[in-house]
């Protein structure tokens, strides 16, 4: 793991720069995820380890299923496969989307919140509960929801290293250490 991530930093640090000056970051988030996924997918991984396939083969693989319309490719995107096709790194495409998108938010003030629940969140519960936290965390929040029933109820909320727990469990959890003390 850590070691994909060393390789994938300075592709995604790369792409990043680019998007950046060319004002596409919300483009190359989009391309890059649907690359990942490309990558990702069983088949695609056989072929991608199948020596009788040529890095051009490749490259011209990845360049066909990117979802770019064949008018609108541009050099940076064939350029960027290409330059995976040759290091053989479509491996590590899902830690260049992963560090593309962190280095995306940053720049853009947004902060990751993982938010664990002990029951599935809808789309406008989980907006409402995120502009609240807004307030709390000081910032702009993306989140992403995990679910967890052993939280009985409530939410746990991590944003960077601050966690904010309003979770049943955590207060059972709280309760069990006071009377404990």
């Amino acid at each position: 793991m850590a070691e994909s991530v060393t390789i994938a930093r300075p592709y995604a640090q790369a792409i990043f720069r680019l998007a950046r000056e060319k004002q596409s970051l919300a483009e190359w988030s989009g391309r890059l995820h649907r690359l990942a996924a490309i990558a990702q997918d069983p088949e695609m991984g056989r072929v991608i380890g199948n020596p009788k396939f040529s890095t051009r083969q490749l490259a011209d693989l990845f360049i066909s299923l990117s979802g770019e319309p064949e008018g609108s490719r541009d050099s940076e995107l064939a350029s960027f496969i290409a330059l995976l096709a040759e290091n053989r790194r479509f491996n590590v495409l899902a830690d260049i989307s992963a560090i593309f998108e962190s280095l995306k938010n940053e720049d853009q003030g947004i902060k990751e919140a993982l938010i664990t629940s002990a029951f599935p969140i809808n789309k406008k519960a989980l907006t409402a509960l995120l502009g609240s936290l807004e307030t709390l965390f000081g910032g702009r929040l993306q989140g992403r929801v995990d679910v967890d029933p052993s939280l009985i109820g409530g939410v746990r909320v991590a944003v960077g290293d601050r966690v904010f727990d309003a979770s049943v469990r955590g207060k059972l959890d709280a309760m069990a250490a006071t009377l404990k003390n």
